[in-house]
């Protein structure tokens, strides 16, 4: 048998147990009719119809009561049996024979004739089981005596060859729910039983614990606890508003990410919100994004639309003065804010807004400084993720056109060549990296940054394009040594995203814990009686000389109230000020999570911040 790569390997572990799972339950529900049990995202599911005694229809079935964990310890029983997988084709006629009970097969088994596929099915069994192959026992769907464990059921595969090979403790049921028939409602509903799986016991652990954790990081519940930002039914929906906590959290990215890019040789420009219906009709966005942008506003001078990307304008930059060959590559950034039509019940807090502002920059380059320019922009993206954000889990996806050439610019040799030097600049990055049919932008093949939170959420953080397109629409060039004119290369890239997408990420990715340098509050200042007002004003004043973010609070509560408070906004350091301190002219520090540091001279604490 041939040895199965990682991701082969549980996708196989996964649809197996789904075929596990139809057993024990057709052990407990006898008559139950079988639908799908296909592999999903983490994990696997089973429909079932759960019926009376006799019936064979496509009815509804009766309400039963289900025990997910009496039927994952039936599953684990029977894993425990050393069962076989074994793959058959059946003839159409035989196949109709085998499952004339189950209607919902025979429905599948039309759909085949029709489209001419290949009838496959898999036979799960045991030793004791093998000789019922071939024979024709009581129910030829599934049959459980006492000396025999066998199931047999159409599929495609893959699966395990023996259940030995799935971990017993690394999979579990989930939940409970009702699902039509092929997803239409004037079908059958069934009942939908899903489970995940892994090849490990710690793994199925963590994921169990991401989950959990998940739901207390929800970024929009976290974003009005912490009074980061807010939304507005008069402004509308997907445009939020930024609250002060949030702006600041906004602003230290962008001013951190301005000194990186000057660092990096990049150049800030500014361009308008808005422009001419001309520009986007050069740049292809009209027709190929006009679903996704707002209508057009009709002025005196015609229509002007609200830019959703805003590269059309950093291109009449380039192309503001001739440029010759010593010039390249210009590197052109902008925090740029754009606006897209995005469908009201697509909206998802600041995961999918209609307005955002992106990291964006434009590099104008020549075909020789393209393979290199793109690799210092893979390098910029490792550099923002792990030494910045402490973001390790992440990988690039390669997106390529489909064959449907109405959606992309019909330019072949421009697709063969970028994909071509996109291919062996991802290869010499070093950095992990995946293909994508379908996700291409309509001018250019393009780069995804996929990162992954501890708690497992996976969100594109980046869009990087290598643009062949433009240079022609917009006829940018530059003067070579031979005083020829020559079209320029154009990368598109934003490692940071927009400001709305990558906060919603980091504050999922911290708990709405961030590091000193991006906590919208550093520290708070904490006054145990009304005598210490005076010395909290004098280190409150000192901290903000030393330009860090303080909040003071002198209000008349209990010093235990002030401190759960504090906790609960999340700052990284709370300062308390007593008679003590007072006397002695030093600060009792509690840092978030780890509690009491002691007592320790102001001094000693701007050190321990500034780390």
């Amino acid at each position: 048998m041939k040895k199965l790569l990682k991701t082969d390997k549980i996708e196989s572990i996964r649809h197996s147990l789904a075929h596990i799972l139809a057993m024990a339950v057709l052990k407990k529900f006898p008559q139950a009719k079988l639908g799908v049990g296909p592999v999903i995202e983490n994990g696997f599911y089973y429909d079932f119809l759960l019926k009376g005694q006799g019936t064979s229809d496509m009815g509804q079935g009766t309400t039963v009561e289900i025990n997910l964990k009496d039927i994952e310890k039936e599953m684990r029983s029977m894993l425990k049996q050393n069962l076989d997988f074994k793959r058959e084709k059946l003839t159409t006629a035989k196949v109709k024979k085998i499952f004339k009970e189950q209607p919902f097969k025979l429905d599948l088994i039309k759909e085949f004739a029709k489209e001419k596929k290949e009838i496959t099915a898999y036979h799960t069994f045991s030793d004791k089981g093998k000789d019922t192959i071939d024979k024709e026992f009581k129910n030829p769907v599934t049959c459980h005596m006492s000396h025999v464990a066998c199931f047999f059921d159409l599929c495609r595969g893959g699966h395990v060859s023996n259940t030995s090979e799935i971990n017993p403790d690394a999979f579990k049921l989930t939940k409970i729910s009702g699902a039509y028939w092929k997803g239409e409602q004037k079908n059958p509903q069934l009942t939908r039983i899903y489970g995940v799986a892994f090849e490990t016991k710690e793994e199925l652990k963590k994921y169990l614990w991401q989950q959990e954790e998940s739901l207390k990081r929800d970024h929009r519940i976290l974003g009005e606890k912490l009074k980061l930002f807010t939304f507005a039914e008069k402004v509308g929906p997907g445009l939020p508003l930024w609250l002060p906590k949030g702006t600041i959290i906004r602003e230290e990215i962008e001013n951190r990410a301005k000194k990186v890019e000057k660092d990096w040789g990049y150049e800030r420009v500014a361009t308008p919100h808005i422009a001419k219906e001309e520009l986007y009709k050069m740049s292809g966005h009209i027709p190929y994004y006009a679903e996704s942008m707002f209508p057009p506003m009709k002025l005196d001078d015609g229509n002007y639309y609200l830019k959703a990307m805003n590269c059309p304008h950093t291109h009449m930059i380039y192309k503001s003065e001739p440029r010759s060959y010593r010039d390249l590559p210009i590197r052109y950034a902008e925090y740029g804010t754009v606006y897209r039509y995005e469908l009201s019940g697509t909206l998802a807090g600041l995961l999918r807004t209609r307005g955002f502002t992106q990291n964006d920059a434009h590099i104008y380059c020549r075909e020789d400084q393209v393979e290199e320019e793109f690799l210092k922009v893979m390098k910029l993206h490792e550099f923002w993720y792990k030494n910045v954000f402490s973001i390790t889990d992440f990988y690039m996806r390669l997106s390529l056109p489909t064959k449907n050439k109405d959606k992309f610019a019909n330019i072949p040799e421009g697709w063969e060549k970028s994909v071509e030097i996109l291919r062996s600049t991802m290869k010499k990055s070093g950095l992990p990296f995946i293909e994508a049919e379908g996700e291409a932008a309509f001018y250019g093949p393009k780069v995804d940054f996929q990162i992954k939170s501890v708690i497992g959420r996976e969100e594109t953080a980046s869009t990087n394009q290598l643009d062949f397109l433009a240079t022609k629409r917009f006829n940018l060039t530059y003067t070579d040594n031979d005083g020829k004119e020559k079209p320029v290369y154009v990368i598109h890239r934003a490692p940071l995203g927009s400001h709305e997408r990558f906060i919603a990420f980091l504050i999922e990715h911290y708990a709405g814990e961030f590091p000193f340098w991006l906590a919208p509050v550093q520290t708070t200042v904490l006054t145990v009686t009304d005598r210490a007002n005076s010395y909290a004003e004098e280190i409150v004043k000192t901290l903000k000389n030393k330009e860090i973010r303080v909040s003071y609070d002198q209000r008349n509560e209990t010093i235990g109230k002030k401190i759960r408070e504090a906790e609960l906004q999340k700052i990284p350091y709370i300062i308390i000020i007593g008679d003590r301190e007072m006397e002695s002219k030093t600060i009792s520090v509690r840092q978030h999570k780890k509690g009491d540091l002691g007592k320790m001279a102001l001094e000693d604490f701007l050190k321990l911040a500034d780390k």
